[in-house]
């Protein structure tokens, strides 16, 4: 439960961004970019759609993305998210419990999309 809040809430931060935060605004402009968060067994998982200016999220493990960011489990997921610290995620990938589907260019992206909101 405490992960679906955070990705709900990241997608507010991320949705009021497009409207107000001019260089966030600028970032996305051009990007089509389909980002999913979810835990390895599908309970918790948000997808984040970047569609040239527009930020958009849908709840649910079973959709089209660009880059999957699957964590082991909630707590870690939530744990790692809320500290943003590089370090901490290559710590958790180098664990096995963060793994990356798709194209990870698309996962640097979506953290350089992230650091405009915090």
């Amino acid at each position: 439960m405490r992960l679906s809040l955070l990705l709900f809430f990241l997608y507010r931060l991320l949705w009021l961004a497009s409207k107000t935060n001019k260089g966030f605004i600028k970032f996305i402009s051009k990007a089509r970019v389909r980002v999913m968060i979810k835990t390895d067994d599908g309970r918790h998982a948000r997808l984040f759609i970047f569609n040239r200016g527009t930020v958009s999220s849908i709840t649910g493990p079973d959709h089209t993305y660009d880059v999957a960011m699957v964590w082991k489990d909630s707590t870690t997921a939530f744990n790692v998210l809320l500290k943003k610290d590089q370090k901490e995620i290559f710590n958790a990938a180098a664990s096995g419990k963060l793994k990356i589907k798709g194209m990870s260019v698309y996962a640097i992206w979506f953290d350089n999309a992230t650091s405009y909101i915090v």
